[in-house]
């Protein structure tokens, strides 16, 4: 979900103040209707709560009911979805479709676990099935990129275990078809009765999608927008463009949407996704200051020394693993999205 602390912006009001209350206190918030046919449930992580994953039910006019975004399934098993349901007087078993924001496993975790129990369609964006597909070659390409950054000895092999070889983008017990149904920008998602729309939003993930539904008034965002976490970028693998780039270029598609209530994958509901987005926007820019500042100070650094001159919370020094190598690529973003990366050694 994140690998960078939030901006330090003032974050957007709840809409929901059951949500901001479970956050506050460390719980799991309630089944909540959102508007009529459509409820927010709460699935945890792994690791329990707090950490979970805002997952959207929609009924269609047929009655069958769309998933987003099912959250994490612990060894196949989907009580709390099935628990979550019942509060709302509906089953597992009417779940036809389920549409998955991105390949996380907070988020696409549960997708193969309710198929089968379901018999549901699972639809994404394409790029994220490739990227699923292409895990193990991508991680091996990681290697030879994590032995030139310049890393001090001790740190090497956490960063190869959860960035390199070691890694595993997430999936647990996800098996193909990733996908049943790809989703590309602008289709509308088979919902029976409802405009569902997909809106493409590459950048935490090559295929990321919201969903917009207008009639509703409502916003899918997955991760690519939550109201207190600055998402991280690059996280689905390796792609051909800058994931920097495009997370910029896609936080300015959600600017005709300002007026639509925002549903994240995490948090709490909220509105004016347009002064949020401009915020990450603006913490990014103030990141790739940072960046150049330490290219001009610095002669022919390596890519750990250039992000040892940016204030990441609590220093480069005090990272380790998956965090320290997120924040060592996101610093290679900027330098490339600055046309400065020859200036960056390898070591």
């Amino acid at each position: 979900m994140t690998t960078v602390p939030p901006p330090a912006v003032p974050a957007p009001e709840p809409i929901s103040p059951v949500q901001a209350a479970a956050l506050r206190d460390g719980v799991l918030p309630p089944v909540e209707e959102v508007r009529p046919g459509t409820w927010t449930l709460a699935v945890p992580f792994r690791g329990g709560v707090p950490d979970a994953t805002l997952t959207y039910v929609l009924e269609g006019a047929d009655g069958a009911l769309t998933v987003v975004d099912p959250g994490w399934a612990a060894d196949d098993r989907l009580e709390v979805l099935r628990a979550s349901l019942a509060t709302i007087g509906h089953t597992v078993d009417e779940v036809g479709l389920v549409v998955v924001t991105h390949l996380h496993a907070d988020h696409l975790g549960a997708a193969a676990a309710l198929r089968r129990a379901s018999g549901a369609r699972v639809a994404m964006h394409r790029l994220e099935v490739e990227a699923l597909r292409r895990e193990r070659e991508d991680a091996a390409a990681n290697d030879a990129d994590i032995a030139g950054w310049g890393l001090p000895d001790e740190l090497f092999a956490g960063v190869v275990a959860a960035w390199g070889s070691g890694r595993r983008i997430g999936l647990g017990r996800t098996e193909e078809p990733f996908a049943d149904v790809f989703v590309e920008d602008g289709d509308v998602l088979p919902v029976a009765g409802r405009e569902l729309r997909a809106l493409w939003t590459p950048g935490h993930t090559a295929g990321h999608l919201c969903l917009v539904d207008e009639r509703d008034g409502l916003l899918f965002t997955g991760d690519h927008v939550l109201p207190r976490i600055n998402p991280g970028i690059g996280l689905g693998g390796r792609t051909t463009s800058n994931p920097l780039g495009d997370h910029l270029a896609s936080l300015a598609r959600l600017e005709p949407y300002a007026d639509l209530e925002v549903c994240p994958g995490h948090e709490y509901r909220f509105r004016d996704v347009g002064t949020r987005a401009r915020a990450l926007a603006r913490h990014r820019e103030e990141r790739s200051r940072h960046v150049a500042a330490a290219l001009d100070a610095l002669s022919a650094p390596t890519l750990y020394e250039v992000a040892s001159r940016v204030p990441f919370s609590g220093g480069i020094g005090s990272m380790r693993g998956f965090l320290l190598a997120s924040a060592l690529t996101q610093t290679a973003f900027h330098a490339d999205l600055l046309g400065r990366a020859d200036e960056v050694r390898r070591a």
